[in-house]
């Protein structure tokens, strides 16, 4: 940011009175220009066992397989988010379940959030705009390889442990830059 959005005059950083962080700052009406984190809401569909994945049709990591999800939209709750995103991914409509993860990624300044959703039927899914295809996958059958995101790999993980044992749980945790590295290989 380069002006403020009040006044069009120039923004400076600096740590404002009674704050400990820098902030952008306008020089001439004193507005302070928060940025805060940005919510990607999205849905772990599942049917008869089987997971559904959306591969994307758009940049970032266009043509790999990701969970339906995207950012939240004002005035939404998260799992209206997260519904709205699986309709527009995957062309479903979904009901939230337990809420699996919730992810702190610092380092882009975003939080991911997903929930385990349960589809009454898979005969709606189809690719749309930001899906090139939507397919539902045996546990066994999942591309790892190519899955898009640390987030959506860490919460795919995550959830077929839970199975395993018996038990889903809801995790939180963060996902740092260099974690990054090693999630994706």
């Amino acid at each position: 940011m380069k002006f403020c959005s009040e006044c069009a005059h120039p923004i400076q950083k600096k740590i404002p009175q009674g704050d400990n962080r820098e902030r952008s700052v306008c020089t001439q009406c004193g507005t302070i220009h928060y940025v805060n984190p940005r919510i990607i809401a999205g849905c772990l569909p599942t049917f008869e066992g089987k997971i559904l994945l959306c591969k994307r049709a758009i940049e970032p990591r266009k043509g790999f397989w990701t969970l339906p999800a995207g950012f939240m939209e004002e005035g939404e709750t998260l799992e209206e988010g997260a519904i709205r995103e699986t309709v527009e991914e995957a062309g479903i409509d979904v009901s939230c379940d337990q809420l699996l993860t919730s992810i702190s990624v610092p380092h882009i300044s975003q939080v991911h959030v997903f929930f385990l959703a349960n589809m009454p039927n898979a005969s709606h899914a189809q690719s749309t705009s930001e899906s090139l295809d939507v397919k539902l996958f045996d546990v066994k059958d999942i591309p790892w390889q190519e899955i898009a995101f640390p987030t959506v790999k860490k919460t795919l993980k995550h959830y077929l442990d839970d199975l395993d044992a018996g038990v889903l749980k809801t995790r939180v945790f963060d996902i740092k830059f260099n974690e990054r590295l090693k999630v994706n290989t």
